[in-house]
């Protein structure tokens, strides 16, 4: 069978911005799937112990007061999540997130900054994964589709309903049913095996940094650098 027609796990944050190295946990998710439908579900609210900026706070919904409130601690959370990835792992089970390169990147600097395992550790020293990330494949079978590529506009185009989008447990069982419409649409992407896939990735992932670099520096900005990193940038590169 397939490997979009075997079990998958979701998996989604919502954080206090978009730089993945700086950025911290407000909600994540975690949920198991099976024929398209969850099966199992994990879901978190951390305190990052930062203030939520306001603009973010508009995206997914969570107040600086709320995540005080009734967070947990965030190295508690960043601890559950990487433990629970990593037992999927170990099982050889797929971790489908869309754009996975922001959030893996973000746990693991949460990771680094409590000073815990990193997930490599955790499985003995071996890489992380299997790992699925539609946006990368969507960019990479579908180049020149114009339109935006976020999850919302992806979900659209392959006809996967979004419910409560930038709520974590909604956007991470988006992100498993659109890989799966992904591999039925384009049957190249069905036919690789989950570790094929995710070699495939780090190369189209490079491509796509490499092409996107030098569009930027014939811009207007000679110096623009894309990490083509996936699917998370080097543990030693983020900060404490």
């Amino acid at each position: 069978m397939a490997w979009h027609g075997e079990p998958l796990v979701g998996f989604d944050l919502e954080t206090t911005g978009t730089e993945p190295l700086e950025a911290r946990i407000v909600t994540a998710a975690v949920i198991g799937v099976k024929a398209g439908e969850p099966v199992r579900q994990r879901g978190w609210l951390a305190d990052p112990g930062i203030r939520i900026p306001a603009q973010a706070s508009a995206i997914h919904g969570i107040s600086s007061e709320r995540a005080t409130a009734e967070g947990r601690p965030a190295s508690e959370v960043a601890d559950e999540i990487a433990q629970t990835l990593c037992g999927y792992w170990a099982q050889g089970v797929p971790v489908v997130a869309y754009n996975a390169a922001f959030d893996l990147t973000l746990l693991t600097a949460e990771l680094h900054r409590h000073g815990l395992p990193s997930m490599s550790e955790r499985l003995g020293g071996a890489e992380i994964g299997p790992v699925i990330d539609p946006y990368t494949i969507d960019r990479a079978v579908d180049r020149y589709r114009k339109g935006k590529r976020t999850l919302e506009a992806v979900c659209l185009e392959y006809g996967v309903i979004l419910s409560g989008a930038h709520e974590a447990a909604a956007d991470a069982l988006a992100a498993v049913r659109v890989a799966c419409a992904i591999a039925t649409r384009h049957a190249s992407v069905a036919a690789l095996s989950p570790a094929e896939l995710h070699e495939s990735q780090i190369r189209w992932y490079a491509e796509w940094a490499t092409d996107f670099q030098n569009f930027l520096r014939k811009k207007g900005n000679p110096e623009a650098v894309v990490d083509a990193s996936w699917p998370l940038r080097e543990p030693a590169a983020t900060p404490r």
